[in-house]
């Protein structure tokens, strides 16, 4: 400890750590490289911690590298600024041939943050001739590190060095090698991009503004990546054509869009299912470049459609994310309002029984968008059905993102008609035999109580709701609790107290506890009854009684004081003499939720007299009860 304070002592400190058996003390110490050089100060830094660092990064295991690659590149104003980033890059050009893609990433990523703070002198005399030694390198991670340099460069050099790199990375992109190959079309729309932000901030009589020459080694990769033999190149040329796309709406210019469409075309329907996945995913994307011209965008109607219909289920599931979007493309001109109902519709009717159940849970995520589109006639004949069989799917999810969106389906048709020919499919399968399918029922009516508010929901669903209370599976009565309390965060304290509470505290006052009192049998009448009427709720039944509990102990958060101290309290103190052990010391549990709700409505005297209470339960017979009161007791006093 004495030499602590010496000035040799963090870089000691860190080439000791570096030097560990165990790699991962090894990534932990680089991880504090940044301070290390903090505490050593710029001079030190560039004279004896970085020719440290450029030893490690020929000689140390992957996850090491990965963690000096990202750390240098914030590491200039530790050296004193971008006047001294010379051995931070020769360290960086260590680590960028490297195979493993996360390390050559971060490293890219670094070089690219070093680039951005460099002078254009700097950059033309330092970067530059790496991106081009790196371009025509011998070894093929060599030549994927430097696809990922371009983008910092490309829009920082005059016109000559522009054409000069845009051919270098034309020879990436028909590199023989795949991966290069895949290397360079991934970094391509970004490249392209950039060209797009430059073209609209420098003026168009600029010498340095992009020029025909520039797109035309644009156009040769483009058309070299569309008829790549590899799947996994040429898929990535669909978001190549979206960037030159954009950047060609961008000036306004439309001479090409038949060329772009015929290749928009050629690689919707590729032989390959990633390429057509890739356009299913994208197609709106592409679509949208063409929605001035009426012509062009019926055009992509029959592919769509081939899409919808694709032998991939990956692809109808991307299309089917598409379909309200293209949709509003084509609405916006009467002539093609007909296709969505005479072309889209009996497809996406198709889709609804599609045989894989990630592609109808896709499309029950958007359908219901396609009501705003249609008129409301549309909407009830055409797509009702549609929601109503899907409503019925096996597949719980399906269910949920139907069910999630019928607000928007509420908006085009009201809710009259939402109710009618929804509510009962709805119904059908909250009373299912099936508990599983009346458990996922459960999760969906909180959704419904905030789309469809307060009146329709106390008409058409509270009573199924309460019914769940009842049901023989305790996995329903438990899930049905819990929904109470977030329908009850939805509608409000007051709703709780008058249509929950009030119910419980009248299932309680009009029941008999006569034959509990005579037999303190804990299994006292313990079935729950199918016919879920008020007067076959017996509240001499246990499983009735700690129901009415639990529900209570999930409410009391969203209550408000005064219900809470003339309701629930009197009904919690009667069940503290309740004959089984189980309901005395759940009570318990109940006192400490209501003490920690009233703490912060600083209602002292109330507290008092809820641990008077619970000290009482304290002195049971029981020695669970005695357990679970002095827990709650000492809960409240923290």
């Amino acid at each position: 400890m004495e030499n602590f304070n010496d000035d040799l002592y963090p870089l000691a400190l860190l080439m000791d750590e570096l030097k560990h058996d165990d790699v991962s003390n090894r990534v932990e110490a680089m991880q504090k490289v940044d301070a290390i050089a903090m505490a050593l100060g710029p001079e030190r830094t560039i004279n004896e911690l970085l020719p440290f660092l450029n030893d490690v990064a020929q000689d140390d295991e992957e996850e090491v590298f990965a963690v000096l690659a990202d750390k240098l590149g914030d590491f200039l104003p530790l050296i004193g600024g971008h006047e001294n980033c010379q051995p931070l890059i020769q360290i960086l050009l260590h680590l960028l041939p490297i195979e493993e893609p996360i390390v050559r990433d971060k490293a890219i990523n670094s070089v690219n943050k070093l680039t951005e703070q460099l002078t254009d002198d700097e950059l033309n005399k330092i970067i530059l001739p790496i991106i081009k030694d790196l371009s025509q390198g011998n070894w093929f991670s060599k030549r994927i590190a430097s696809c990922g340099l371009y983008k910092g460069v490309i829009v920082r050099v005059n016109a000559q060095t522009r054409l000069h790199l845009l051919n270098l990375y034309l020879n990436l992109i028909v590199d023989e090698g795949p991966m290069v190959r895949r290397g360079a079309a991934t970094n391509l729309p970004v490249v392209i991009n950039k060209l797009t932000e430059f073209t609209s901030t420098v003026d168009k009589t600029d010498v340095n503004q992009i020029s025909n020459k520039d797109w035309e080694i644009i156009s040769q990769m483009f058309q070299s990546l569309i008829n790549d033999e590899q799947d996994s190149v040429k898929f990535l040329s669909i978001d190549v054509l979206i960037s030159i796309l954009e950047y060609f709406q961008k000036i306004n210019d439309k001479s090409y869009n038949s060329d772009f469409l015929i290749n928009s075309l050629k690689l919707i329907e590729d032989d390959s299912w990633r390429v057509r996945y890739t356009a299913a995913d994208r197609f709106n994307k592409i679509s949208k470049n063409f929605i001035d011209e009426e012509q062009d965008l019926s055009k992509l109607i029959d592919p769509f459609i081939s899409l919808m219909k694709d032998n991939e289920g990956e692809v109808r599931k991307a299309i089917a994310k598409q379909l309200p979007d293209f949709c509003k493309m084509l609405n916006n001109f009467s002539s093609l309002k007909p296709s969505i109902v005479n072309k889209i519709l009996p497809i996406v009717n198709e889709l609804s029984q599609d045989p894989h159940e990630n592609v109808r849970s896709s499309l029950a995520i958007n359908i219901t968008e396609l009501s705003s589109i249609l008129t409301k006639q549309q909407t009830i004949d055409k797509l009702l059905p549609i929601f109503l069989n899907m409503l019925k799917d096996e597949f719980p999810d399906v269910r949920l993102n139907i069910i999630s969106n019928l607000s928007i389906v509420n908006e085009t048709i009201g809710i009259n008609s939402l109710s009618t020919n929804l509510l009962p499919a709805i119904t059908e399968l909250a009373q299912d035999s099936k508990w599983r399918v009346r458990l996922a029922i459960i999760e969906y009516i909180p959704k419904l109580a905030d789309q469809l508010g307060e009146d329709f929901f106390n008409k058409e669903l509270l009573t199924l709701c309460l019914s769940w209370l009842w049901d023989p599976v305790y996995a329903i009565r438990e899930a049905s609790v819990k929904n109470l309390k977030k329908i009850s965060e939805i509608l409000g304290s007051d709703w709780a107290e008058k249509f929950i509470i009030d119910k419980l505290i009248l299932i309680k006052n009009s029941s008999t506890l006569k034959n509990t009192n005579k037999n303190n049998d804990n299994n006292a009448d313990d079935t729950i009854h199918e016919d879920n009427d008020d007067e076959n709720i017996d509240f001499a039944s246990f499983i009735i009684r700690i129901t009415c509990l639990f529900t209570i102990n999930e409410l009391i958060p969203v209550l408000n004081t005064k219900t809470i101290t003339e309701k629930v309290l009197p009904f919690i103190d009667d069940l503290t003499k309740d004959p089984v052990p189980n309901i005395r010391f759940n009570t318990a549990n109940s006192f400490k939720i209501i003490a920690k709700t009233l703490i912060s409505h600083n209602e002292k005297d109330l507290i008092n007299d809820i641990l008077s209470k619970l000290n009482s339960l304290a002195d049971d017979d029981d020695v669970d009860v005695r357990y679970f009161a002095l827990k709650a007791v000492e809960e409240i006093n923290q």
